[in-house]
């Protein structure tokens, strides 16, 4: 599973340990930050009235009660005094001076916030009696019931520990091994360890070449890992931080390292965001210890696929099955990682046609389902006899359809669309490599792992390899010695810059200006629902009417304005070419080549359909165009002059569609002109292969054969 999936538990936490650091309690001239304290107990009070039990466990005592002691003996000393050696405060005093004022300013501030709080004080012995143990859990259950925020802290002014600020042996040995304990003993959720640092780094963090580790893999990442300082107020630091992590996250707790300086990170943790680093006891379930390669990946895809050629048509249609099975049977999960992209993306303020095509909508993933059962119930695509010859008595040559190869999907935005590739894939036997957009990460991370688990042993999951990082798409697209097409999906943008990086053939479409033009004989009625349904029906797809031609004389009976009429009352904002903003008083278009994917369109006024095409071939992308009329002469011209993938009469654009074509799905429109245009099913994603079956016969100087080179029946 993708590293963010791993994020799900936060759904099932109700009691949550949350371990204050000293760095976070206090500033750097060791006086207390009352700014981030507030801040992190308005979130404790947030968590609290959403029904979650806090219980909180505070450093911070020593450093304080040390600033204030220096600060009095400062004031009460005199010059003698300052001339003489400093000896070192007492740390149980410090201790106890500093615990009285930090649960002082606890108090007042959850007291601001109508909350109650309360002090336990702990030492390692009291741990060893059973009867203790009985009555902490009595008493924080207690607490938590009346809404109370237990906090708690190791009671250093009377610890029997001989060296306390570094004996590491009994039952704990720092506030963060106490917080892994509590969260063991009162059976937390969730252990949260608040530092001054954003998680774990790979190296110090102030070293520009160290980088956060979201997830700790306990065999990737504990021998990689180098420490930083320890703390520069409290005993530990972040070694202390990940032995306590790591202790509580294997016996089962949920452990989050995350900076407490950064506003509402312990609110964003439990919203299941990509926050600091994780610990848990699957971890090495989630991410592989060992990165693949994109050659590893392409060539594994490559075997998988010729294991999947070799199985019998009915073998690989019940794959499919099982995939529509596996889909229909996981819709609540793939629900659960869409909304939390769709809000994501939301969030980071993404445009709405972005965020309609990625999310996947009530009865989405069903449709998907039902599509991938049509499409294993076709007839088989692989080794269909398209031509039988016989080029001489006994030597017969058949050509049949095979798979490519090895493709290469690049997609924005569009989850389904991972699930139609894949099914597409596996129907024509060809291994596959997706790479998605990073909105849809979550996504096209649970629906791939639902397909691959649902694909056999025999031939693999590595069929289909999902790329996660956009850095291996430049190595992908140098790989044409293994990948044998490549398929993008999105903008311009996108299909320029891939056409220009490889020598792989490139199939697809960079825009979707769709054209409908309204000819002077047209039936008005059946004009206006075309219209409509090619804008509003879906106005992000790649299907989508984008301009509205409309011959001149409509101008005179009003039927123009009618059009306009019932556009604007569907709330599409109009553009017009020069002509037609001029006549209905309309913004004038910064451009005719330009895809909206939303409720907006252009239109403009033509003379006749001579100039409509001319139009069209002019400022169109070759995808879908349409004539609306009833002259099927003029129709006729229309359907065989317009040099587009698809060309309607008298029907909506969104008709350009793998689905509603009959090919079961698609894996793409092609606006180009090799081997597959149009909307790209099964038989896009063939070639051919000649099979000779021949008795001993040889060439011989071409003596050896008498051709006679005659068509066979298939």
């Amino acid at each position: 599973m993708a590293e963010d999936s791993s994020r799900a538990f936060v759904k099932d936490v109700k009691r949550i340990v949350i371990k204050v650091g000293t760095a976070v309690v206090t500033r750097n001239d060791g006086r207390l930050a009352l700014g981030r304290l507030g801040a992190l107990c308005e979130q404790i009070k947030e968590l609290n009235s959403q029904g979650f039990e806090i219980i909180l466990v505070s450093s911070g005592a020593v450093g304080i009660g040390r600033q204030r002691l220096r600060y009095r003996k400062l004031v009460n000393s005199s010059f003698a005094d300052l001339q003489k050696p400093q000896v070192e405060l007492d740390g149980k005093a410090c201790a106890a001076v500093g615990q009285n004022s930090l649960m002082a300013l606890y108090d007042s501030l959850f007291n601001e916030l109508d909350i109650s709080s309360a002090q336990l004080l702990v030492t390692d012995s009291d741990f060893r009696d059973r009867d203790f143990r009985k009555q902490l859990n009595d008493t924080v259950k207690s607490l938590l019931s009346l809404k109370v925020i237990p906090i708690f802290n190791e009671n250093d002014a009377v610890s029997t520990r001989k060296a306390p600020y570094e004996d590491s042996s009994g039952i704990f040995w720092d506030n963060d091994s106490l917080a892994a304990l509590l969260a063991l003993e009162l059976k937390a959720d969730l252990l949260v360890l608040l530092s001054d640092v954003e998680g774990l780094y790979s190296g110090p963090p102030s070293d520009p070449k160290s980088k956060l580790i979201h997830t700790y893999v306990k065999e990737k990442h504990q021998g990689e890992i180098t420490f930083g300082d320890k703390s520069r107020m409290g005993r530990g630091g972040m070694t202390a931080k990940v032995k306590a992590a790591v202790n509580a996250a294997y016996a089962g707790i949920p452990v989050v390292i995350t900076s407490g300086c950064t506003a509402e990170n312990i609110l964003r943790v439990l919203q299941g965001q990509r926050i600091g680093t994780l610990f848990h006891r699957d971890a090495h379930l989630w991410e592989p210890t060992k990165e693949v390669g994109a050659r590893e990946m392409a060539v594994a895809a490559r075997d998988s696929s010729r294991r999947l050629q070799a199985l019998s048509s009915q073998e690989r249609k019940k794959i499919l099955l099982d995939i529509a099975d596996a889909l229909e049977a996981n819709e609540n999960l793939i629900t659960v990682e869409n909304e939390a992209d769709v809000a994501a993306a939301q969030q980071a303020g993404y445009e709405k046609s972005l965020i309609s095509r990625l999310a996947l909508k009530p009865g989405k993933v069903s449709s998907l389902a039902k599509s991938i059962r049509v499409l294993a119930n076709m007839e088989d695509p692989i080794g269909r006899i398209l031509k039988k010859t016989q080029l001489a008595d006994g030597l017969i040559l058949e050509k049949t359809s095979s798979p490519l190869g090895v493709l290469l999907i690049v997609f924005e935005s569009r989850p389904d669309a991972l699930v139609q590739i894949a099914s597409l894939a596996i129907r024509s036997g060809n291994g596959l490599l997706l790479k998605g957009g990073k909105e849809a990460k979550r996504s096209n991370a649970i629906l791939h792992k639902v397909i691959t688990e649902a694909i056999p042993d025999t031939v693999g999951g590595k069929v289909i390899g999902l790329v996660t990082s956009r850095d291996e798409i430049p190595d992908l697209l140098k790989l044409d010695d293994v990948i044998d097409l490549v398929i993008p999906r999105g903008s311009n943008k996108l299909v320029s810059q891939i056409k220009s990086s490889t020598k792989i053939p490139v199939l697809g479409h960079a825009d979707g200006i769709c054209h409908v033009f309204v000819d002077k004989s047209a039936n008005m009625d059946m004009a206006k629902r075309i219209v409509l349904d090619a804008k509003i029906d879906y106005p992000a797809a790649c299907n989508a009417m984008e301009t509205l031609l409309v011959h001149k004389d409509l101008m005179q009976n009003g039927t123009l304005n009618e059009l306009i009429v019932d556009l604007r009352m569907q709330g599409v904002n109009l553009y017009g070419g020069p002509r037609a903003s001029a006549f209905l008083n309309i913004p004038q278009a910064h451009s005719f080549h330009h895809e909206y994917n939303s409720m907006e369109c252009t239109v403009e006024i033509v003379d006749d359909m001579a100039t409509a095409i001319d139009h069209i071939h002019q400022h169109g992308s070759a995808h879908t165009d349409c004539i609306i009329t009833e002259d099927m002469e003029t129709a006729e011209i229309f359907l065989h002059q317009v040099d587009s993938a698809a060309v309607f009469h008298n029907a909506s654009t969104r008709f350009c569609d793998g689905a509603r074509f009959g090919l079961g799905a698609e894996v793409g429109i092609s606006t180009s002109r090799i081997h597959a245009r149009g909307p790209v099913g099964v038989e896009g994603l063939l070639t051919t292969r000649w099979i000779l079956k021949g008795s001993g016969q040889v060439v011989d100087g071409d003596k050896g054969v008498i051709y006679t080179h005659k068509d066979i029946p298939v």
